[in-house]
């Protein structure tokens, strides 16, 4: 694991370091005067101007450092810019060369696996696109330890396996949900997961829960179960509102919301009924269609707890 602050101190740093000590020894610095202008030791500058410090040329060729260096150190040397604004304009660089920029590129040289988020970000960012989605992912990652660790829930898995999913705040795709890849199956009385949660990898559990939030409810986490009559019963009984669709072999989604991910059978159950949540959907069957139970919830975790306090 590599922190971008890391970047900071051991290359950025020590190249601009290196630069203004450089540009200030060439506008008639003493070797002392350097150092009390930049905050450090003698023996650093001393280190700097032979070259006993690694620097990185693509910090130092870009223009920017270049033109910010020249300019704190005409400031310096003119006595306009006191040690504090040279402080913070070199901050407000640093700032922008982390998002999406030469530092935030180098950062995904040294960590490959964010590579996988498209375009540019701010890592510091509370609300930026990686952050939400791996916090996504380890929800439904905790989701998992609790339905792995509830020894009921692998005789609750149906024939076509069952998925745990949970979807970013704002989803609108099967793109946007994060779920576990070749679903989670019953192998001789233990649920087996057979990795780590993806985006975009279940498309008929998504589309239960999208299909859900388009018919105005503020769930983002599902699980699907084998249906039995006297498993709806046992949930009704725990206070989860039931609601039964109808399975629609040729439904499509409908103009409202241009979505294949959207059932409308499902939509307009859900919109007539107005369940309070969390709460449970299912379907009996049809030809050709196992029938299978729905649990939403807020998160992936709470949908695993609701799983786990069955029969318990």
């Amino acid at each position: 694991m590599k922190f971008i602050e890391e970047l900071v101190v051991e290359e950025f740093l020590p190249t601009v370091r290196s630069m203004l000590a450089a540009d200030l020894r060439d506008r008639g610095f003493t070797q002392r005067e350097v150092a009390d202008a930049l905050g450090i030791s003698q023996s650093a500058v001393s280190k700097y101007a032979h070259g006993e410090v690694t620097v990185s040329d693509r910090i130092s060729d870009d223009d920017r450092v270049e033109a910010l260096v020249e300019r704190i150190g005409e400031g310096l040397a003119t006595g306009d810019m006191s040690r504090v604004q040279a402080l913070v304009e070199i901050e407000v660089l640093i700032r922008q060369l982390e998002d999406g920029d030469l530092l935030a590129e180098r950062h995904r040289e040294v960590m490959p696996e964010l590579r996988s988020y498209e375009g540019a970000f701010d890592v510091h960012d509370p609300e930026s696109g990686v952050r939400t989605t791996e916090q996504v992912r380890s929800s439904v990652r905790r989701g998992l330890r609790i339905l792995r660790n509830t020894p009921t829930f692998a005789g609750l898995v149906p024939n076509v396996g069952s998925n745990l999913v949970e979807c970013l705040p704002d989803a609108s795709d099967v793109e946007d949900v994060a779920a576990v890849p070749g679903r989670i199956f019953d192998v001789r009385g233990t649920a087996t997961v057979p990795s780590d949660p993806e985006f975009g990898v279940s498309e008929h559990v998504a589309s239960v829960l999208l299909s859900a939030r388009v018919a105005g409810q503020s769930v983002r986490g599902a699980v699907n179960l084998r249906y039995d009559a006297a498993l709806i019963e046992e949930l009704r009984e725990a206070g989860y509102p039931t609601v039964e669709f109808a399975v629609d072999q040729d439904e499509r989604a409908d103009a409202d919301t241009g979505s294949p991910a959207v059932r409308p059978t499902i939509v307009e159950a859900v919109r007539t009924a107005g369940p309070d949540e969390p709460f449970v959907l299912y379907q009996t069957g049809g030809f050709g269609i196992e029938p299978i139970t729905y649990v939403l919830a807020a998160d992936a975790p709470a949908v695993a707890r609701i799983v786990r306090d069955l029969s318990n």
